[in-house]
């Protein structure tokens, strides 16, 4: 008798477990912003106290990685899980996300969640009726419709591609960079927010395009709390990419800097705002603690440069790398380290950091094992790792090096260890001692060497035959 009132002093700590709830899901991408634009990692100006204070309630990532150095790669890699290539994303505004892949929508909604996507998604046109973007529209690119209803989620309010990051509908100023030549200020920038298949957002489009992109997750959050159901929402801010510029309350925050300087800091401090305007959201709801926040960048800062008075300057383009070599559109450092936090007070310590090397294409297997599905029953390969080790401090190194393809160049990472090669050969580095990538130091390790070229070209192999088709 007594072992049997033993037991039923487990029954509420039993029933605790088993109610749970499951945890809520946001990603947040910003678009072009370099390792060194934010204020924790020690910017000389800028000023984005939400993500600081994010840093400071959850883990930071010293070496985390974008999977591509350009926009719509990255965001295959985020939403599968698995290296771009793989389904012939090659390129911005290139190929699209293939019916067969497996999203991150389509994962979590096995387990009865609600999904959002809001801002650029950038992985297929939105639309086979009007002239959109960069190739909505065109009868030529309709084998490439890939809407997000297509691909898992319940609600979306997205473009194809980029917008102005300030009146989002409207043709800026050339100066602002980035503007089409044939387009004339003032007049439709002639992309446009889609809410579905044939649905046009027609209200709420005027100022800071990072408050008109949360206007719409704070309600689709809100809806998911009172309905009592988890959710996915994922949240791609334009900024800060070309064409950029801000309001006057944003630029005033950097008094004495240049009018390029003053645009685009404001921009990132304006995407800030709104970050922080998401965490006191999720604080009120009473829903953060149990709500995992990743944010990071889609490539490193933009190298466009334009003309003035005979001289080259990167105008709007004021992204840093912190001394990293390359920058957007690169596979060395600077095009690919990116700003890395991640937020989840239930179960990340407060100023947690990670050294580990980690990329996007980790997204999808940590959400994988945190709602406990098995990925072996897809029978295709995955390119991430699960995170949750690294950042519990349970492992200190790396097991799948990071793989990296793009234009030419290719790029493998293991720990410490990187190779990278492009027209002019290979290069070997110890990112540890050498994080500008200045002292090849192939000659000095040979076996190692030798050995990643032999890992890279058996990925390759795989990454070929998925390409192929051969996962599907």
């Amino acid at each position: 008798m007594k072992s049997f009132y033993t037991w039923l002093l487990f029954i509420p700590i039993f029933l605790n477990c088993q109610t749970q709830p499951p945890t809520n899901i946001i990603l947040i991408m910003a678009d072009d912003q370099g390792w060194g634009d934010v204020g924790y990692n020690g910017h000389p100006y800028l000023k984005t106290p939400n993500l600081d204070a994010m840093a400071k309630n959850g883990a930071v990532f010293n070496r985390f990685y974008s999977a591509g150095s350009v926009c719509s790669p990255t965001r295959a890699s985020v939403m599968t899980g698995r290296h771009p290539e793989r389904m012939g994303i090659c390129n911005a505004n290139c190929g699209h996300i293939k019916a067969e892949e497996i999203t991150l929508a389509e994962l979590v909604k096995k387990k009865g969640y609600r999904t959002g996507h809001f801002g650029k998604w950038h992985l297929g046109t939105l639309t086979k009726d009007i002239l959109d973007a960069n190739r909505g529209g065109r009868k030529q690119n309709d084998i490439h419709y890939a809407p997000p209803s297509a691909h898992g989620f319940d609600v979306s309010f997205v473009t194809e591609s980029k917008v102005p990051t300030w009146d989002p509908m409207i043709t800026p100023p050339k100066s602002s960079g980035d503007v089409n030549g044939k387009l004339k200020e003032g007049q439709p920038f002639g992309t446009y927010y889609w809410t579905g298949p044939g649905a046009r957002a027609t209200e709420n489009l005027e100022g800071d395009d990072s408050r008109v992109i949360m206007d719409r997750v704070i309600p689709f959050i809100e809806n998911a709390v009172a309905d009592q159901l988890p959710f996915l929402s994922i949240v791609w801010f334009h900024a800060p990419h070309l064409p950029v510029l801000t309001g006057e309350k944003y630029k005033s925050l950097y008094p004495g800097l240049s009018e390029d300087q003053q645009e685009y800091y404001g921009v990132i401090s304006a995407l800030d705002e709104q970050v922080g305007r998401l965490r006191n959201k999720l604080k009120d709801l009473g829903i953060a603690d149990n709500t995992l926040v990743f944010y990071t960048s889609d490539n490193g800062p933009e190298t466009k440069k334009v003309e003035r008075e005979g001289k080259q300057f990167y105008g709007r383009t004021q992204g840093i790398t912190k001394g990293l070599r390359g920058r957007k559109r690169s596979l060395h450092e600077g095009g690919i380290r990116v700003p890395g936090i991640v937020e989840w007070p239930a179960k990340i310590k407060a100023r947690t950091v990670v050294d580990v090397p980690c990329f996007t294409s980790d997204y999808f297997p940590t959400i994988a094992k945190i709602l406990e599905i098995d990925l072996e029953q897809y029978k295709r390969p995955f390119d991430g790792e699960d995170l949750q080790p690294y950042w519990s401090k349970q492992k200190q190194k790396r097991e799948k090096p990071l793989a990296f393809l793009y234009n030419k160049q290719f790029a493998l990472i293991d720990n410490h260890f990187k190779l990278y090669g492009d027209a002019d050969g290979l290069e070997f580095y110890n990112l540890k001692k050498d994080q500008a990538e200045q002292i090849d130091i192939s000659a000095l390790h040979p076996d190692k060497f030798n050995s990643l070229q032999t890992i890279y070209q058996n990925w390759l192999t795989s990454v070929q035959n998925s390409n192929a088709n051969g996962d599907y």
